[in-house]
């Protein structure tokens, strides 16, 4: 499948070694007190910060269930944010990092009000990690920030104990014609048939909701060359749902995950519906009722 994929690209440079330290309490929010952790601030009585070493304001949040629910924990990465935009469209009109925390926000609420706890990667438009000057370079994040960005959200959802992860993400095409929707897993992990479940119920979900053209349930494996970077087709996978390597991917997610690409920005009909509050509530829904669907198999 030759095309071009800024979002993805990006989502397969090779991670750093990202240390994780954290206690659990009898609630499942996690604390901590080390003196490296950043401090937990909460915005209101039903938020805390997961912590992880150097992270940015926002990031790794914990949202309580808003009703009495199954008790399960749900992790969502709205893809990109801060200085990497991803994709970038419509004479800079349409930027992914926007639309994608604009669903996974209104996501966050609808499973809340289902009762799940939520775990968010990021709840504003920055990193996930907190960057330092020697990160960006003529004001673009650089490839060691990226990798330890994408290393951070795993990070991040293995903190948590979350049950399923999402990472919500936006497609992009030379050919503004093309459109439609596809979800990726990666099927080398030990829990990949959880994972092909929950891609395939997410895709379902989307396509019946938004009407688009059925683009299929991917391996992250089948992101070939050329359209990946050097690392990325070394690596093979993407690097939130991928399996361990040393040196590559050195603690990766224990949980089923998918990727999800609801529609293509570079489409100028489907970036209207992903930059507007009404599609971007639209795609949660469906969201929504593909991770429900799959948190409540038997």
């Amino acid at each position: 499948m030759p095309r071009l994929r800024t979002a993805l690209v990006l989502a397969l440079l090779v991670a750093l070694a990202f240390g994780v330290i954290r206690l659990v309490d009898s609630t499942g929010v996690v604390v901590a007190t080390a003196d490296k952790l950043n401090p937990s601030p909460a915005p209101s009585s039903l938020a805390n910060r997961v912590l992880l070493p150097d992270l940015e304001s926002g990031a790794c949040m914990s949202l309580a269930p808003t009703r009495a629910g199954s008790g399960q924990t749900v992790f969502i990465d709205a893809g990109h944010g801060g200085l990497d935009p991803g994709v970038v469209a419509g004479g800079g009109k349409a930027l992914e990092k926007d639309a994608t925390l604009g669903v996974a926000t209104r996501l966050s609420d609808l499973l809340r009000a289902a009762g799940y706890r939520v775990v968010m990667a990021r709840t504003q438009d920055t990193t996930v990690i907190k960057l330092s000057a020697s990160d960006s370079v003529y004001g673009s994040l650089t490839a060691s920030a990226e990798h330890r960005d994408l290393a951070a959200r795993a990070a991040c959802a293995n903190a948590a104990g979350a049950t399923a992860l999402l990472s919500i993400h936006f497609d992009a095409f030379a050919d503004p014609t093309v459109g439609g929707t596809e979800t990726f897993y990666d099927s080398v992990r030990t829990f990949a048939p959880a994972s092909r479940k929950l891609a395939t119920d997410l895709q379902s979900a989307l396509v019946v909701a938004l009407g688009t053209a059925d683009r299929g349930v991917w391996t992250d494996d089948q992101l070939a060359a050329p359209t990946l970077t050097s690392s990325g087709s070394t690596y093979n996978h993407l690097i939130e749902l991928g399996p361990m390597s040393a040196g590559w991917v050195d603690e990766p997610s224990q949980m089923a995950g998918a990727l999800v690409e609801p529609l293509f920005l570079t489409n100028p009909t489907e970036a209207r519906l992903a930059g507007d509050p009404s599609g971007q509530q639209l795609i949660a829904a469906a969201l929504e009722a593909g991770l429900v669907k799959f948190l409540t198999a038997g």
